[in-house]
């Protein structure tokens, strides 16, 4: 194997780790630039007052993908599983109702009018089929269900998850599977129903009746970015900022000379095949100029739209709860908020409630987040204001007395990328764009979904397509680096 990286790869957050490690574990020489100071974008972990905050996602999934990726890199032993039976509230009229996961609570919820329930009740009794063009979540929601069930579940779970505008987010890119039910089913309940006998048929009735554990490292989420970076060692490099790339094309194939700077200097190199593991409108911007003429890279992921959050990490005495709130304030996973409450909040992590060593003995830690695509505005105030209005929010929530015992602001202006109606055809225009440049291939969280899981599933698929593009095999080498 040739000392020379045949393969860049650009980016060094979660995707463009997970690439490069990809890369490696296939045998092929591989160089990582990261613009940033530190690899995991947005995701880091930080130590304040005894307390240790998650800084952006503050759990995963533990996929298939992820869980392997995991195991490679020697964090098995380090993995922590929250318990999956942790209650989930939501915000109404300023008191926390349990979150409904199952058919009885959906019926019993305070959350949902009688006619939304009867609409429930009767949906697995009736067909019905999703329009041709894409749809709405919050057209789908209204069209099968009504506006209650939208406004006091399904709008808060989408602020939670994407920071979205449930108007605008496609639901056959964002929950493609509900769709598919629907129309392979006629009926999204029914469809649920048959995949829970067939998977009751398959498993333990334990393994098929319980929500999926959330997961997190004893060092937080970070030390899966320290393990990969670690692991790929002087390949993996920060501080290196692209300063041009050109495709250069020769009979029978195709290179990129890139130019970057590292360390005060300008440095070039020639690679065989270059994977933009990039922010959308970044990737635009670096490919201007490369691809075949009409709507090119530039223009396509201009289009998409990304949310803005803020983050305020916080800690406090268990004493500062108030005893009637107290109870909900340190047992379960956090609460969402319907924007009809009419907060900042978009819902709060309980951290120390789900995973251990994250605030000192006799202190809790809340993790709150603000802003995203129905309230944009927040995020570009003052952090000390961003961080007082969380404070007074939450506090008026669980009843808590006094200021935190450590606070941390985080912001960040394009921080998810929104699935938004048409997000599906936008993609897939860019897939000729890149056929039509041998060697180029595109990562990242706009493709297959934002949650890591999603990411490393994603980044796995585009690092065998390139190891199959140089003609190696897209299987382990024995050689492999691990």
């Amino acid at each position: 194997m040739p000392n020379a990286p045949k393969i860049l790869v650009v980016g060094g957050g979660i995707s463009g780790l997970a690439c490069a490690w990809r890369l490696r574990q296939l045998g092929l020489p591989v160089l990582l630039l990261e613009r940033g100071s530190r690899f995991g974008g947005v995701i880091e972990t930080a130590e304040e007052n005894g307390f240790r905050f998650d800084i952006g996602p503050q759990s995963f999934t533990n996929t298939p993908a992820l869980s392997e990726l995991i195991d490679e890199v020697g964090l098995g032993g380090e993995l922590l599983r929250a318990d999956a039976r942790a209650p989930r509230y939501i915000l109404r009229r300023g008191r926390l109702v349990p979150a409904p996961f199952s058919p009885p609570k959906l019926l019993t919820t305070p959350l949902l009018s009688a006619r939304t329930k009867l609409r429930i009740l009767s949906e697995p009794f009736l067909r019905s089929y999703p329009p041709d063009e894409d749809e709405s979540i919050a057209a789908f929601v209204r069209r099968k269900f009504g506006s209650d069930l939208l406004a006091n579940l399904v709008g808060p779970f989408v602020s939670g998850v994407w920071a979205g505008d449930p108007e605008k987010l496609s639901l056959a890119s964002t929950f493609p599977a509900v769709r598919l039910l629907e129309e392979k089913h006629g009926s999204v309940i029914r469809g649920v129903m048959k995949q829970r006998r067939k998977s009751a048929g398959e498993s333990s009735p334990k393994e098929s009746g319980e929500r999926p554990s959330l997961c997190n490292f004893r060092g937080g989420i970070s030390a899966l970015v320290a393990a990969i970076s670690g692991k790929l060692g002087d390949a993996a490099r920060t501080g290196a900022e692209i300063t041009a790339i050109r495709s250069v094309a020769a009979e029978g194939s195709a290179s990129f000379d890139v130019g970057y700077r590292a360390g005060g200097r300008s440095e070039s190199a020639s690679f065989a095949a270059l994977i933009l593991a990039t922010p959308a409108a970044e990737t635009g911007g670096l490919l201007r100029g490369i691809g075949p003429s009409g709507p090119g890279f530039g223009e396509l992921l201009g289009k998409i739209e990304y949310a803005g959050v803020a983050q305020v990490s916080a800690g406090y005495r268990v004493d500062q709860i108030g005893q009637r709130k107290a109870k909900n304030g340190l047992n379960g996973f956090g609460f969402l908020v319907p924007r009809s409450e009419w907060l900042h909040l978009l819902g709060t992590v309980w951290n120390s409630s789900l995973f251990p060593n994250r605030a000192p003995e006799g202190m809790a830690s809340f993790t709150s987040f603000l802003g995203g695509m129905t309230d944009a505005e927040i995020v570009s105030r003052d952090p000390d204001e961003i961080a007082a209005v969380a404070h007074s929010e939450l506090s008026s929530v669980l009843g808590i007395s006094g200021a935190p015992v450590a606070q941390r602001v985080s912001r960040w202006r394009r921080a998810l990328p929104q699935y938004n109606i048409g997000h599906r055809e936008l993609t897939s225009a860019l897939y000729p764009l890149c056929a039509a440049t041998p060697g180029l291939f595109l990562a990242g969280n706009y493709f297959g979904g934002p949650a890591i899981g999603a990411c490393v599933e994603y980044a796995n698929k585009v690092a065998k397509q390139a190891a199959e593009f140089l003609g190696s095999p897209a299987q382990p080498s024995a050689n492999a680096d691990s």
